[in-house]
């Protein structure tokens, strides 16, 4: 009995550890396929969701999220989108991440009819179900860094959008960020995962629909 019951909890130990690692093994082969490097072989799409991230007291965009819009802008102004879907939090008045990437993409010669914000994407997942379901979107070029692609990607795929991503440098320019954001994605896969295959919550925030023109 005893043999059966160290047996039992050690098993169960394996799996707290080999679970985890096998879905996050699976959002990240699952998505290599539609991961991108050259923005110019990345196919076509009408618009590139641009995900949101820090924006700084005066306006200014944190690295991150500058390096996202720069990335966007030349694949406008490649052709490869027509238009930019901007999603980030806007959830405080003091705060506003969409505001400043636009302002950020108009001064570099992005027409402000071709930009649409998302004031309510407040994660990956919320950015990902109102662009399907509220921009009406079924398919879209994802431009995030390489450690947030994938489950970018695997997030948008399994709500309906038909997304392709363009991988964009991270630790090799901001080394220091590795281990607190991959420790970070190592919880915000696992949460993507549950709540695309169990809970399907709705976002924060719905609404009306409003289809890219």
């Amino acid at each position: 009995m005893k043999y059966l019951l160290k047996s039992a909890i050690i098993g169960f130990l394996v799996s707290l550890v080999l679970v985890p690692i096998l879905i996050i093994n699976g959002i990240h082969n699952d998505s290599l396929v539609y991961e991108y490097t050259d923005k110019k072989s990345i196919p076509s799409k009408r618009v590139g969701i641009v995900f949101g991230a820090l924006v700084y007291p005066n306006h200014t965009l944190s690295p991150i999220l500058r390096d996202r819009v720069d990335a966007a802008i030349e694949l406008y102004h490649l052709h490869r989108i027509q238009k930019m879907l901007m999603s980030g939090d806007n959830g405080r008045i003091q705060y506003d991440e969409v505001t400043a990437m636009k302002d950020y993409a108009i001064h570099h010669n992005v027409p402000s009819s071709d930009i649409i914000l998302d004031y309510a994407g407040f994660d990956t997942y919320d950015t990902c179900y109102r662009a399907h379901k509220i921009f009406e979107l079924n398919e879209a070029i994802l431009v995030t860094q390489r450690y947030h692609l994938a489950r970018a990607l695997y997030t948008c795929r399994k709500l309906g959008i038909n997304a392709v991503g363009l991988a964009l440098q991270d630790f090799e320019l901001y080394p220091d960020l590795q281990v607190p954001y991959s420790i970070r994605e190592y919880g915000a896969d696992l949460k993507a995962w549950w709540q695309l295959n169990v809970t399907h919550p709705a976002p924060k925030f719905l609404g009306n629909p409003l289809p890219i023109k």
